[in-house]
């Protein structure tokens, strides 16, 4: 290299990406918290923010197909490369084959970021292989131009749209054609435009719009941000909420279930961070006041976030496993389950990542036992709605189907009775459960279905 005896002068967007690489890869942070936190610490122009958004977001959804050219390129085997390496050769692999970045700006630039963060040496072989990655062109088009029938699709589809093996795979098993698997994977790479949702009788859809939005089809209170959600002022002052559209279908079917004027008893059994448990409660407080509801949240953290969109004394910190203990019993029951988060790729660049197969276990147990115990709390009559934000059948299909064999007491309800208006093309399945999808619906591809306690039998 002919910098050596240089100081370097790394591009500071650059440099902020390389740190939020560290710090998400490395150090397990969590990539749509952290990178406003640099940002905000930061000194940098509205476009090298936009910049710095673009490239780090990007090179962590992209990592997998990175890593391909990667192993194809270097000398040395991938495992045995420099974690500091990789992410660095990441990120310039990224505005070369991903971006607008000429291809010797985007290597000397990242390569001065190399000389800064990782030293001389390491740099140097940063510099060769980002050289001979960018003459490599050919490399991604093998994998992109495949037939749908060739005999390496799982390989192809998981290096190209950089998912997991796994996850193509549970995408497949849900959708059973592989073309619209494809479409799949093709929107979890699709960054989500920020939706609002204006919580009744704390704010409006035209405050929001009139802020910088756009409304929401087949939402009541669902706006389209055309800006970032802190800049508006019921965001700030926790009137709104951020809320994927299909979140809030999924709040405005539970609460569509109230077809009666009868007062009810609600209970979020997992509430944590809040969003559907806020939407759920200012609705109830302005159109059914005399309903009562209930948020539980197990962990500390999560439950001190649900309170400060809710009134602190309807949050409750308990197992929700072992809610019956309390002795209350409840006329809905919304278990939002922990679950592998496969529906929302396309908004947490890194979780494609985090999850592994062996996670699936313990979740499918937890969802069980949280359906279990919303069998012990609902009355009679009473309706569960199961939601995961996952497609996989484990934590949907398969769940219903073990949950309905211990519990033939519950019937299955058709959600397409309640589905708000302007959903028309959202069709529930046979079974009258309901799967979005990001590439059909413009959502996070959610699941729910519910669940209705028959009354005892005389």
């Amino acid at each position: 290299m002919t910098n050596v005896g240089r100081k370097p002068k790394p591009d500071q967007a650059r440099t902020l990406v390389f740190d939020l690489l560290t710090q998400v890869n490395r150090e397990g942070a969590y990539a749509n918290l952290r990178l406003p936190e640099l940002l905000e610490q930061s000194t940098l122009s509205e476009r090298d923010r936009a910049f710095a958004t673009e490239l780090g977001y990007g090179t962590l959804r992209m990592q997998g197909k990175h890593d391909a050219l990667i192993e194809s390129t270097s000398d040395r085997p991938f495992a045995e490369l420099d974690p500091g390496v990789v992410d660095i050769l990441r990120m310039g692999i990224h505005q070369i084959f991903e971006m607008r970045v000429p291809d010797h700006a985007a290597v000397g630039e990242t390569v001065e970021v190399a000389r800064a963060k990782l030293g001389e040496s390491k740099a140097s072989f940063v510099n060769a292989l980002l050289r001979k990655s960018s003459s490599n062109q050919d490399f991604y088009q093998k994998f992109e131009s495949f037939d749908l029938d060739d005999e390496n699709l799982l390989r192809n589809l998981s290096i190209t749209y950089s998912h997991p093996e796994w996850e193509v795979k549970a995408f497949y098993d849900a959708l059973r054609d592989w073309s619209e698997v494809r479409a799949q994977l093709q929107a979890n790479n699709v960054p989500a435009v920020p939706q609002l949702i204006a919580w009744p009788g704390k704010s409006t859809v035209e405050e929001l719009i009139n802020e910088g939005g756009s409304r929401i089809g087949g939402t009541e209170f669902g706006v389209l941000s055309e800006k970032m959600p802190g800049k508006y002022l019921a965001i700030k002052e926790r009137r709104a909420g951020v809320q994927d559209k299909g979140s809030q279908i999924i709040a405005s079917i539970f609460l569509n279930t109230a077809t009666s004027e009868n007062q009810l008893s609600w209970l979020d059994m997992c509430a944590g961070p809040g969003g559907k448990a806020a939407a759920l409660f200012w609705h109830l407080h302005e159109y059914r006041p005399d309903d009562q509801f209930t948020a539980n949240e197990p962990l500390a953290h999560r439950a001190a976030l649900v309170a400060q969109v809710i009134p602190p004394e309807l949050v409750i910190q308990h197992p929700g496993e072992n809610l019956v203990s309390r002795g209350v019993r409840y006329d809905r029951i919304l278990v939002d389950a922990p679950c592998t988060g496969l529906g929302a790729l396309r908004r947490r660049p890194e979780a494609r990542w985090r999850r592994t197969q062996s996670d699936l276990k313990e979740l499918i147990a937890i969802q069980k036992n949280l359906l279990n115990a919303a069998a012990e709390l609902i009355n009679e009559n009473g309706i569960i709605a199961y939601v995961t934000c996952s497609p996989h059948l484990g934590e949907t299909q398969g769940q219903i189907l073990e949950f309905q064999r211990k519990h033939p007491e519950f019937h299955k309800v058709n959600v397409a009775q309640y589905l708000p208006d302007g959903n028309e093309e959202m069709l529930p399945n046979e079974d009258g459960t309901l799967q979005m999808w990001t590439h059909r619906n413009s959502t996070d591809s959610m699941f729910i279905t519910l669940l209705q306690r028959a009354p005892a039998q005389p």
